[in-house]
């Protein structure tokens, strides 16, 4: 389900200096994700959404980050928000995303944008205007075999269609590179293939890889994703629990 909400902030200052993409700001433009990644540790009871099929929509998202960079007196790069995709399905729809690059492209921010779907590409121009300060684009990606990722990344776009997306915006001189995280184990923790996806990575135009291997198993996600491995692994659960002792 998709509902509509009016946000009362939009920016979120980082308080300590970002190790992995070097944010002084972050904003979730949307609430919940449609690419249902069977590892996603957003599921966990510690962050608070009961249902991670809802998409909540911040309709006022743009009039709020207008005004709240207008106040800004320190400049820093702007990360496109964490538990969701900035370019999941319904930004097709309400085009948040590329409403916010613009606003961020005008106020001469510098900004990084996390994703697993090739729609970055629709806003390639924006991209442009804001590089002449500083953007990135971090492709997630923790295989590169299209048929595995259809299994455990079911709702976002295959890998195929991200390293391409990659290649194009290194072509136009964006920074951009692969967020590997995480490395799920006994399912694409093989030397081989990790050494695949590093190299594609690299055939693709990444400059980086930022690695983030292991996968979380926290109550209500441990059981979300212990149900997908009986559905789509059978007897993989009992390998984890033997190793993991959960």
């Amino acid at each position: 389900m998709i509902h509509e909400i009016q946000a009362v902030t939009l920016l979120n200052s980082v308080k300590q200096p970002d190790p992995w993409f070097g944010l002084k700001y972050n904003m979730n433009l949307y609430r919940g994700c449609q690419h249902q990644c069977i590892y996603c540790d957003s599921r966990s009871q510690c962050y608070g959404i009961e249902n991670f099929r809802d998409i909540l929509v911040k309709v006022n998202a743009i009039d709020l980050l207008r005004q709240e960079l207008a106040r800004k007196r320190v400049k820093g790069t702007i990360g496109t928000g964490s538990m969701n995709d900035p370019y999941m399905p319904v930004e097709k729809q309400y085009r948040l995303t590329a409403q916010a690059l613009a606003v961020i492209a005008q106020f001469r921010f510098p900004v990084h944008v996390i994703t697993k779907s090739d729609l970055v590409l629709r806003d390639l121009e924006t991209l442009r205007q804001i590089n002449a300060v500083y953007a990135a684009v971090s492709f997630s990606l923790s295989t590169v075999d299209d048929d595995l990722a259809r299994k455990v990344e079911p709702g976002a776009p295959v890998p195929s269609r991200r390293l391409q997306a990659m290649a194009q915006l290194a072509q136009a001189g964006i920074v951009t590179g692969v967020v590997m995280m995480p490395v799920l184990p006994f399912i694409e923790d093989e030397a081989a293939s990790v050494q695949r996806l590093v190299q594609m990575a690299v055939d693709h135009g990444a400059s980086y890889i930022i690695p983030s291997l292991g996968v979380t198993l926290r109550d209500r996600q441990r059981a979300y994703y212990y149900a997908q491995l009986d559905r789509h692994f059978p007897g993989l659960r009992q390998q984890y629990q033997r190793r993991y002792g959960r």
